[in-house]
């Protein structure tokens, strides 16, 4: 659920549970998802900045407003509430800069933390209806 680009990494929720699927992704329901992005030239001015923080026009229409921030330069951390194809790398390109990496690093209030690439484990019952009550609080 909530797939990421051959070329993205990071968190992946996986499910049984029709009803948690529909509520994490479906759009009606803005689950935030943050990203780590690498991008190039660095830094990102701060004209793109707010360019990201108030929406951007791709070939799809516009994007809702992210929360972005510059942790160092080239290195963005941003949040969305959609989930287009291939959001943030088109986002980032729109302003001007190409992601040359990408990590999904949080799902709602679920984050990734030190958990290795190809690595799993299972959620708890707490993290669980913390991710129920995230995608109900934008109902």
């Amino acid at each position: 659920m909530g797939r990421l680009d051959a070329d993205t990494t990071g968190l992946i929720l996986m499910t049984n549970d029709g009803e948690l699927a529909n509520l994490l992704t479906h759009p009606r329901y803005e689950v935030p998802k943050t990203y780590l992005a690498r991008v190039e030239p660095a830094p990102v001015r701060e004209p793109e900045l707010r360019q990201l923080r108030e929406g951007v026009e791709l070939d799809d229409g516009m994007t809702a407003p992210a929360r972005v921030r510059q942790t160092r330069p080239g290195a963005l951390e941003l949040t969305i509430r959609e989930g287009r194809k291939r959001q943030v790398r088109r986002m980032c390109e729109a302003v001007g800069h190409r992601v040359v990496e990408l990590r999904r690093v949080a799902f709602g209030p679920l984050r990734l933390g030190e958990l290795e690439p190809g690595a799993h484990r299972r959620l708890t019952a707490a993290e669980v209806e913390r991710l129920r009550a995230a995608a109900r609080a934008s109902d």
